[in-house]
């Protein structure tokens, strides 16, 4: 399954401590136990368990970072300061040093408050190509533009892990020119993003959706619910 990278945070005291009752935990110590459903344009739906974990504080070249873990294999070291969060690096399992990013990658911005707006990479999680090798679009276009933007402050979530309040809502839009078919041609393709965000507990829902609707092309929807926390 293509996973989305959850490295999504929030932000934090002018200090940078983290506190835990901010939209998005950075102090060690923390777990999110997730459900990520995956439903395909062919009515396929596939489950997957994502479990993440804050592991605190540590020196990076770059200075001090706040370090998460994915079950996934993939930690991230992220920052925290009157701007925002913004990720600084990046390790997986095959490699032996994190690697830093190019440039911070907000996760959110500040101030929090609706209409705050930034912007920040993404890639295809979900579409694919039907009859090529490999399938995944990620392969051929691993960069691309989204815009995100705080569309809702206040609101209450129902998970599987219970109902919150006090929730961001975080909306991220972006579009992939792709050859659909010989009839539509170049279209468009839609890659959207909702996240919300809870006081106290962080990331509690996440959905994807990549269509497709063409002859050459599928694509579909993941959505990630929180179904346990500490």
């Amino acid at each position: 399954m293509k996973r989305i990278a959850l490295c999504l945070p929030m932000l934090l005291a002018a200090c940078g401590a983290p506190h835990d009752d901010s939209y998005f935990p950075l102090a060690a110590g923390h777990r999110w136990a997730y459900d990520v459903r995956t439903e395909w344009e062919n009515n396929l739906v596939e489950h997957e368990p994502r479990v993440l974990e804050t592991l605190g504080r540590e020196t990076l070249a770059s200075g001090a970072a706040w370090r998460r873990r994915s079950d996934s294999g993939v930690d991230y070291w992220l920052k925290s300061d009157a701007g925002g969060i913004y990720r600084v690096a990046t390790k997986s399992e095959l490699q032996e040093e994190p690697q830093p990013d190019a440039e911070p990658r907000f996760v959110l911005k500040a101030p929090l408050v609706v209409g705050t707006s930034w912007r920040s990479s993404t890639t295809a999680y979900l579409l694919k190509r039907r009859q090529e090798f490999p399938p995944e679009i990620r392969h051929s276009h691993p960069a691309v533009t989204m815009n995100y933007r705080i569309e809702a402050m206040g609101e209450a979530v129902t998970v599987r892990a219970g109902r919150f309040e006090n929730c961001l809502r975080i909306k991220g839009v972006a579009a992939l020119r792709l050859f659909a078919d010989p009839v539509v041609g170049w279209k468009d393709m839609p890659l959207v993003t909702t996240e919300w965000y809870c006081a106290g507990v962080g990331l509690v829902k996440l959905t994807r959706e990549e269509p497709a609707e063409s002859t050459f092309l599928s694509g579909g929807t993941l959505t990630m619910e929180l179904v346990e926390w500490r």
